[in-house]
């Protein structure tokens, strides 16, 4: 559980460092990384997979590079829902999905050596 927390707040954290990075990214306060941070995680794990799954045939395509597609799709999707979020267009939310990625994958990283399996 404290795994979980700690990642959400770290997940927070970056959702700041997006706004702070790129000027088409914009987070009210702390607050709204909270609520934008869960919201993203829940797209993530009930929309997400469906709509790769869905287009499944484009991104075979186009080699994987559909899913940044559906990952700024998302991230616009939190960013429409909410009130604390907020970003300037499509280009946008793709910067920031991507940034906010990568602060994902190097979050995963420090969460394993802090919290580890065994």
């Amino acid at each position: 559980m404290t795994k979980l927390l700690v990642r959400w707040l770290l997940l927070a954290g970056a959702l700041l460092l997006v706004a702070h990075l790129y000027p088409g990214v914009v987070v009210k306060n702390f607050t709204s990384a909270l609520i934008a941070a869960l919201v993203l995680g829940l797209l993530n794990t009930l929309l997400r997979p469906l709509l790769v799954l869905l287009t499944l045939p484009v991104t075979v395509l186009s080699l994987g590079l559909f899913l940044f597609v559906i990952n700024a799709l998302m991230f616009w999707a939190a960013a429409s829902v909410l009130d604390g979020l907020a970003v300037t267009g499509f280009w946008a939310a793709l910067i920031g999905s991507l940034i906010y990625s990568l602060c994902g994958m190097v979050i995963d990283v420090v969460i394993e050596r802090l919290f580890p399996r065994g």
